[in-house]
């Protein structure tokens, strides 16, 4: 086969895979957030569950790649009559899915010392109740994954037993796994500090990853790309745990300092290219595959939908690269311990211009070469603003 007979070849297959990627957004992306000191209000921003489905919505009908809007409990309880099968069919409506269901265990007074491993067993039954809350919530949505973040943790040495905590976490984990549905996942999880400064009861993939092998086979590791010590090789641990069958989803965004509330991409889209090339080496990219890839960022200063949809381009962009790469260029410098030819086969593909490529994609799949220009001549963002007043806008408080 000829250079530019692989080539051709390689670009119809890259285009297979983004016609079929999906993206899920995360409902509260759509509500004001902020710092820990601050939340700055926007305007035009949801005041309902119904109107973030709406903005997903959007994003979706412009990208084509944004099809389930993950849940946060209780940001996003409903009540009254139909209760969640009606925000199904709303959704369904739309255009979109309802997809994952977040928890809430950091929000209340309760939970200063943790939630279920919290010294109080009071306190240990309030949080594992608001589990099985969630997983009840799954069955009425049909939602596969359930994803559990802790921020549970301790400030000073000496502060809890930090076994104890551990056996705590077990325990509770162990009662939402048997809770699970057969088609239900549970999805844990890691972040390396904060709000827990000394020692943190779930702060690294391999805590995630020890808990979720003793859970059994429905139990699958959360890597969120922002919550890891600077320096960390996260397409290593991407690929050890897809390697290990315990890679079940990613939350994407993107960190410079500490945290990760940064649109995915933005601060570091090297890294991004990397990751998803061991997605795509570990076979993350095949249909049926199981990995969630979904967006995990709140936009603070920027604009909500063009900022979500904008990191579900630059998603697209760094897997359009990590499909393009030369794998026979590459394994030939690999088995030659060619160092630089090696590197050569990664950074050709990384250096490629792809956004001709996912214009036609998307021109292909009847959608507009550029979402971002197509969402602002839509008029949805003048639209919202106007109609959107009154009422308790969504978000969380600073």
């Amino acid at each position: 086969m000829t250079g530019s007979t692989a080539h051709e070849a390689r670009t119809a297959a890259a285009k297979a895979v983004l016609k079929r990627q999906a993206i899920e957004t995360p409902s509260w992306g759509y509500g004001n957030s902020g710092t820990r000191f601050k939340v700055f209000a926007q305007a035009g921003v949801p005041r309902t569950p119904r109107e973030k489905l709406d903005d997903a919505a959007q994003v979706h009908q412009f990208t084509g790649a944004a099809p389930t809007v993950a849940l946060h409990i209780p940001w996003d309880r409903v009540e009254g009559p139909g209760g969640y099968d009606a925000l199904g069919k709303y959704a369904q409506e739309r255009g979109v899915r309802l997809g994952t269901i977040n928890a809430n265990v950091f929000q209340d007074d309760d939970y200063k010392l943790g939630s279920v491993t919290n010294p109080e067993p009071a306190v240990r039954r309030k949080a594992l109740a608001h589990l099985l809350e969630c997983v009840d919530i799954m069955d009425a949505t049909g939602s596969r994954d359930l994803k559990l973040w802790f921020s549970d943790g301790t400030n000073y040495p000496g502060q809890d037993d930090l076994r104890a905590r551990q056996d705590r976490l077990a325990e509770a984990l162990h009662t939402v796994y048997e809770r699970l549905g057969d088609d239900q996942r549970l999805v844990l999880e890691y972040k390396l500090f904060e709000p827990a400064f000394y020692a943190t009861d779930v702060p690294d993939w391999g805590t995630s990853y020890a808990h979720c092998l003793k859970l059994g086979d429905r139990a699958k590791v959360c890597v969120d790309t922002g919550h890891h010590a600077p320096g960390t090789n996260i397409e290593f641990i991407v690929a050890f745990l897809l390697r290990e069958g315990k890679l079940g989803a990613f939350d994407f965004n993107s960190r410079f300092y500490a945290d990760d509330d940064l649109m995915a991409g933005a601060a570091d889209p090297f890294q991004l290219f990397r990751i998803l090339y061991e997605v795509r080496r570990g076979g993350g990219l095949e249909a049926g595959s199981g990995i969630a890839f979904m967006l995990d960022q709140c936009h603070n200063i920027e604009a909500k939908i063009p900022a979500v949809i904008r990191s579900v381009m630059n998603v697209q962009e760094a897997t359009a690269k990590a499909l393009l790469v030369d794998d026979e260029a590459l394994a030939d410098a690999q088995r030659a311990g060619d160092v630089l030819a090696a590197n050569a086969a990664l950074m050709d593909a990384y250096n490629t211009d792809v956004r001709p490529l996912l214009a036609e994609v998307r021109e292909e799949q009847g959608l507009g070469p550029d979402p971002v220009a197509a969402y602002h001549a839509s008029g949805w963002a003048e639209r919202i603003v106007t109609g959107r007043t009154g009422g308790q806008q969504a978000g969380w408080g600073a």
